[in-house]
This record gives C-alpha cells, structure tokens and sequence, in this order.
C-alpha cells in the first residue's frame, strides 16, 4: 500500500492528522466527520496501521516546554565512517532522526536531552562529535519557531504553492518547568501508540489511576499550556505517497531581527511547509532559516522553494534532500534508557 486506498481513507487520514479528541469514543466522533460509523472507522484505521501508512498515533509534546534541550544537528563524515558514525549517534536514545543529506555536511540528526542529563545538550553533542569520529560537528538550535506541524495532504486538494496559517508558533509554546510525578507518568502513557478500540482513553485514564473526567482535563491543561502540540497520527510519509522530502536553507540577513522574523513568518505561511525555524549561522554555513518541505516528488517540493524564493526574495539557498533514513522515531521522554546512556558513555 503506498497511500489511501480509497477517498474515505484519505478524508479520514486528514483528520487523524490534526487531532483526535480525548473523548470516550474518540473513533466515533472521527468517524462521523467523515461519514463513517465507529466500527468501519476502527476496522479502517487498523488497516492503515497494518500496511504502515499510519507511523503512530499518539501525543506530540512541545519538547522544551517539557524541560528538555534540543537540537538539529549537521555533521560531516568522511565516507568510510559513516556506518560507524551512525551507529554510535543513533545510540543516544535522545536521537529521534537521523539522515544522510546531499551536501559536504552530510548527516543531519535531531537529538533532545532531558533536564536531569549532567552533559547537558552541548555536551551530549560534543562526546557524539568525538565518538562518532566526525570532522566537523555544527549544533543548530532553535533560535525561533516559525512554524511546526506535519500535515501530509491525503486528499490532494492543496497546491504547492498554497498557503495557509499555521497552527502551532513560538507563540503557542510554554514556558518550561518542572513537571511533577503524576505529568510525568501522563507525558510516559501519552506518548505511547494509542490501542485501536471503542474507547482507548477510558483505559488509559484507568492506567494514571485518574477518573475519565481527571485525565481528560490533564489532557486539556497540557494543550492550553502548550507542552501538548496536538494529540494524533504520524504517517509514514512514503507510504502515504509523499516520496520527497527537502530541508530548504536559506541565507537571510544576519544584522536584521526583525526583517528576519518576517521572512520566516512568511516561510510558514506556506502549506507544504511542515517545519520553519531561524537557527544560528556560521563562518562555514550562513544559512540561518530554515523550511521542511513535503511532496509527491521532488518537482513538488521544488515547486514550493521556488515559490517560497519568490515570496522572500532570497536567492542564497540550498534544497538538501535524504538520500538515507538511519533512524526515524518519536522522541521518548522521561525513559530510563537516557539515564543508562549517559551512565555507560559519560
């Protein structure tokens, strides 16, 4: 299966994408917005997941506000370490992506580090850099967030070009602290793939020891808050027929805040664009925003930095595109797994 099989399919992986409601019937409620009954819904829904359209469907926290450092990171590995490399960074449970990318930096990776790590983001990153035997290892925080949201066009009504306004900025983030034993233990059960029955969060609250009532209002004070982005279904993008992906990097000024701010407020207006951030630059990388696009095709994703150059006027740019998927996963938080990391390599 390499997308919906069918329109009833595609409507119901657009809205499985944006959210689902932690409601006692949750399938039911997505099921009549497309016209389905609960047990077709579920019954499809099971099947999307069997061919692996459906990645998971679960929780996507905000991962500062929930105290942890994180960061994109570039690397550049000689050819014949590469495997090597990748093995001893995809190690860290904390790397939840990790690409080879056509350009001289040329394995990209995404790792968060929790508030308890006595490395802490920048040495977590610098032991990897060691360890991994790379030549060069430049961090790439997020400096602002324009713009963060998957949301893969199953029902193909959306052209490249298109824009829209986006659902999640820097100003829906919270501000971090520290979370107590019972939001940890949610934030533990949340981010996990959520069972395909009638009423999947009535057991879950059954699980925090909370009434349906109590863990439903957790739920919602973590979405008004900001720590939850949303509560809904990852895709395998490939199946789902997106078969590209480019990491635009753009080259905007660098003595201008705001004339900055506004080009990556433009950047995230487009509605191929899942991911927009300004991170920092250097003397041997001067690209400073940066824009994930998604397509059927390269052609697709082109077409939309074309337009996207057209928009800003900005001409410095790459399109970086994965040639290899070394690790793609959620990232899992409050785990033991990053504890015994840091003890056995630290």
């Amino acid at each position: 299966m390499s997308a919906a099989s069918d329109a009833a399919d595609a409507a119901l992986l657009g809205v499985l994408q944006e959210s689902i409601p932690f409601v006692r019937r949750p399938f039911a409620e997505i099921g009549a917005r497309c016209g389905l009954g609960e047990g077709e819904t579920i019954e499809r829904v099971r099947q999307l997941k069997a061919a692996r359209v459906i990645r998971q469907i679960s929780a996507i926290f905000d991962t500062r506000s929930l105290g942890y450092a994180s960061s994109l990171v570039a690397a550049r590995i000689a050819p014949e370490k590469l495997e090597s490399a990748v093995a001893v960074i995809n190690s860290h449970p904390g790397v939840s992506h990790n690409y080879l990318r056509n350009h001289d930096f040329n394995l990209w990776y995404t790792i968060a580090v929790p508030p308890i790590s006595r490395l802490g983001l920048e040495g977590t990153v610098d032991l990897l850099h060691r360890l991994s035997g790379a030549e060069t290892t430049r961090l790439l925080p997020t400096l602002r967030l324009f713009k963060i949201g998957v949301r893969f066009d199953t029902e193909g009504v959306t052209s490249p070009e298109a824009r829209s306004t986006p659902a999640y900025t820097e100003a829906n983030r919270g501000e971090a602290r520290p979370l107590d034993e019972r939001e940890i233990r949610f934030v533990r059960l949340m981010q996990r793939d959520l069972a395909v029955d009638e009423e999947p969060f009535v057991a879950l609250a059954g699980e925090l020891g909370l009434t349906f009532e109590e863990a439903a209002a957790m739920h919602g004070g973590f979405l008004r808050n900001g720590r939850m982005r949303r509560f809904a279904a990852v895709l395998h993008h490939r199946k789902a027929g997106f078969g590209a992906n480019a990491m635009g990097v753009w080259a905007g000024p660098q003595d201008d805040p705001e004339g900055l701010r506004k080009l990556g407020e433009t950047m995230a207006g487009f509605s191929a664009v899942s991911h927009a951030y300004q991170r920092p630059s250097y003397p041997d990388w001067p690209y400073n925003l940066f824009t994930m696009v998604h397509g059927k095709s390269e052609d697709e994703c082109e077409r939309t930095l074309d337009a996207i150059a057209e928009a800003t006027g900005i001409r410095d740019r790459h399109a970086l595109y994965s040639t290899r998927e070394f690790k793609k996963v959620r990232v899992r938080y409050f785990t033991d797994e990053e504890v015994e990391w840091e003890r056995s390599h630290a």
